[in-house]
């Protein structure tokens, strides 16, 4: 089975674990809660891969394990922070826009959209998983950026939920830890996840797979990540003005006068 046929298993899967997270979300009446889901999509899509693949090499386990690692964790880490909270203000204002009907449009305009999207991203995974062939160093550089960016990402995580435990923090910027050298660790670090996934996937001569990173880093950058985050959060937190001049957006630098 060739890459692209492989990759083209994963769709109905993708699109049953959308409806699903649909279904909960509009019981629920919080469609932010699909990013629980954003990280497991690509965990089902890895492993309908791995069913349909004729051929298990050692870089279809290294993949595996990269992706369970990151997505359960990432998953579990936004389920405890999301599941009972308010809506997210991203969410509520695409639901806002989209009334009255938001219940039935969110299944196509959040939950398929993001289905589809983690399914174009999971190209290089079908390549990496397809492949049986040896292991390369660009496997072992893949996977050294893929476990950087999933320590990044968690380290993040795990000090942004401990300042937020405190309630002297209320209304705050965190200024501490990874967040003082970049405003978006978190984004960051799943950029280095996905990119590493990438040099993996061209050990396995799957060049092609280049739109994936660069979409999912489009997707961090001017979409649904960094830009749309920073849209009104200077209204919304003024503090955070002065936190961005003395701090880049996104690569992790050396602090800025004010």
């Amino acid at each position: 089975m060739s890459t692209i046929e492989l990759w083209v298993t994963a769709p109905p899967a993708l699109l049953a674990l959308a409806l699903i997270a649909w279904a909960i979300a509009t019981v629920r009446h919080n469609a932010g809660l699909v990013d629980i889901f954003w990280p497991l999509f690509f965990l089902a899509g890895a492993g309908v891969y791995a069913t349909a693949s004729a051929q298990q090499g050692p870089r279809a386990l290294l993949v595996l394990a990269l992706l369970a690692i990151w997505s359960l964790r990432l998953s579990i880490y936004l389920a405890l922070r999301n599941w009972r909270a308010p809506e997210d203000h991203r969410y509520r204002a695409i639901r806002e826009r989209n009334e009255p009907g938001f219940a039935w449009k969110s299944l196509y305009l959040v939950f398929g959209l993001q289905g589809l999207l983690a399914w174009l991203i999971s190209a290089p995974l079908a390549a990496a998983i397809g492949e049986p062939s040896p292991l390369r160093a660009l496997d072992a550089f893949g996977a050294a950026l893929a476990l950087f960016g999933i320590g990044f990402e968690a380290l993040a995580d795990a000090q942004l939920a401990r300042f937020k435990a405190e309630p002297a923090n209320a209304g705050r910027v965190l200024e501490r830890g990874l967040w003082r050298y970049t405003r978006h660790p978190n984004y960051f670090g799943e950029f280095c996840l996905w990119w590493g996934l990438y040099a993996i996937a061209l050990s396995a001569e799957a060049w092609w797979t280049l739109f994936s990173p660069m979409l999912m880093s489009a997707l961090l950058l001017k979409v649904s990540g960094v830009a749309l985050l920073e849209k009104d959060i200077g209204e919304r937190r003024p503090a955070y003005r002065e936190y961005a001049a003395r701090t880049n957006a996104f690569v992790p630098g050396p602090r800025r006068q004010a």
